[in-house]
C-alpha cells in the first residue's frame, strides 16, 4: 500500500510532496520533495530515498516548475540514495531545460549516499554545488 499526501500552492510557487510507503504494517520508506522559487531559480529540496518509487514525484515537480522557471536547483544534501531510475528522470530534465536555455544544477550532493552520480560519470558533466546557497549566488552571477 501506498500513502501519498500532496500540497501544492501554485500561487505562492511552493509544491509539497511527501510519501510513506507501508508494506504489510511494515514501515519501508520516507522520501519527501519540497520546491520554493529563490528569485528566478526554483530550489527543489529531496528529503530520504530518491528511487523506482519516488523519481515519479520527482518527475512530476520536475515537470511542473519548468513550467514557471528555467533555473532549478535541486538540493540533495539530505538524500539518503540515489538510484539509476532517479538518474534518468534528473538527466532528462536537464536536457529539457539545457535545450530551452535554462540550467539544471544539483547542491550538497554527498557521494556516500548519491555515488551513482559518480560512478555513471553525470558528476562530471553536471553542475554541482557544495550548498544551494554557492549555486544560488552562481546562477544569479550568470543572469547579469
Amino acid at each position: 500500500m501506498q500513502r501519498v499526501r500532496r500540497m501544492r500552492a501554485s500561487t505562492m510557487g511552493r509544491y509539497r510532496v511527501n510519501v510513506r510507503i507501508t508494506i504489510r504494517g511494515w514501515h519501508v520508506e520516507e522520501a519527501g520533495l519540497s520546491a520554493e522559487s529563490r528569485g528566478d531559480s526554483m530550489v527543489i529540496t529531496i528529503h530520504g530515498d530518491l528511487d523506482i518509487i519516488t523519481s515519479p514525484l520527482l518527475d512530476e515537480c520536475l515537470t511542473g516548475v519548468q513550467s514557471t522557471h528555467q533555473r532549478v536547483i535541486l538540493d540533495l544534501a539530505d538524500v539518503d540514495f540515489l538510484d539509476t531510475s532517479a538518474l534518468a528522470v534528473i538527466v532528462g530534465h536537464w536536457k529539457k531545460l539545457e535545450a530551452a536555455g535554462g540550467t539544471l544544477a544539483l547542491a550538497g550532493a554527498r557521494y556516500r549516499y548519491t555515488k551513482t552520480l559518480w560512478i555513471t560519470g553525470l558528476a562530471d558533466k553536471l553542475t554541482l554545488y557544495d550548498t544551494v546557497a554557492e549555486a544560488l549566488d552562481a546562477q544569479a552571477t550568470t543572469a547579469t
